[in-house]
């Protein structure tokens, strides 16, 4: 599954999923731009740990929920390595848990919104590029919680669900310039944005999954090289639940 001679941005590049799935393109020979909002120090790690390797990246600051700085990093993109072949739609917005008694409309709204103006605004910005290339892979990261509920998880799987259709949408849109648009759709996966989950939680997950543990990053950004590929090249508009078979 080379990767040579593609350009990826990967957005919330700078840790977990994000920081893993920078780190394995660029190890398939793809020029990587690492974007992230706040940790300068972990992005630029991330950019080391490519370069040291053999490999080449770019630490970009933008934040996905602002079109001004959504369009520097497809500038910031073009002018360092001249094309964009990959989006891997990473970043997520924040969202409160909370059940649904709990919760107000304005919390939901802003929830459901700031997930789908990500993929919007970034898909908006690179969908030309990879028209006039007539080429392009788009990776969007949804969540097991868009498919089955989770207590607590109202607002994110809502978001994440309306995000499938979304890509989905986008897959029948775009594949007549060869451009393919897929859903990776993790588990519960061992990150910092996890480590809250208590552990007797984790414990009946992993006994739940037929794999008998709970998700790494390195495996999630495995599903999302192979749909970065060319092997992927007939398949659109998958959803692919990335979980051990929990959900089997």
């Amino acid at each position: 599954m080379s990767l040579q001679g593609k350009v990826a941005i990967v957005t919330g590049a700078s840790r977990g999923i994000g920081a893993a799935t920078a780190r394995l393109l660029a190890a398939r020979g793809a020029k990587v731009i690492v974007n992230y909002v706040r940790n300068a120090e972990a992005a630029a790690g991330v950019v080391g740990e490519i370069k040291a390797l053999g490999g080449e990246a770019l630490a970009v600051q933008a934040n996905v929920l602002l079109p001004d700085e959504i369009q520097r990093l497809v500038e910031t993109t073009r002018s360092a390595f001249g094309r964009i072949d990959i989006l891997v739609n990473n970043a997520g917005a924040s969202f409160s848990q909370k059940p649904f008694a709990a919760m107000s409309w304005d919390e939901f709204a802003t929830d459901v919104q700031d997930e789908l103006k990500i993929a919007f605004l970034l898909t908006k910005a690179v969908l030309p590029v990879m028209m006039e290339q007539h080429y392009g892979r788009l990776i969007y990261v949804a969540s097991g919680s868009a498919r089955t509920p989770v207590p607590g998880m109202l607002s994110h799987g809502t978001a994440k669900a309306a995000l499938v259709t979304f890509a989905q949408y986008i897959a029948q849109e775009a594949g007549a310039n060869g451009i393919t648009a897929n859903i990776v759709s993790p588990g519960l996966t061992e990150t910092d944005a996890t480590a809250s989950v208590p552990a007797q939680a984790r414990e009946a997950i992993s006994r739940m999954t037929p794999l008998r543990r709970l998700a790494s990053p390195a495996d999630i950004a495995g599903a999302i090289a192979f749909f970065a590929s060319d092997d992927s090249g007939f398949m659109t508009g998958i959803y692919a639940p990335v979980d051990g078979g929990r959900t089997m």
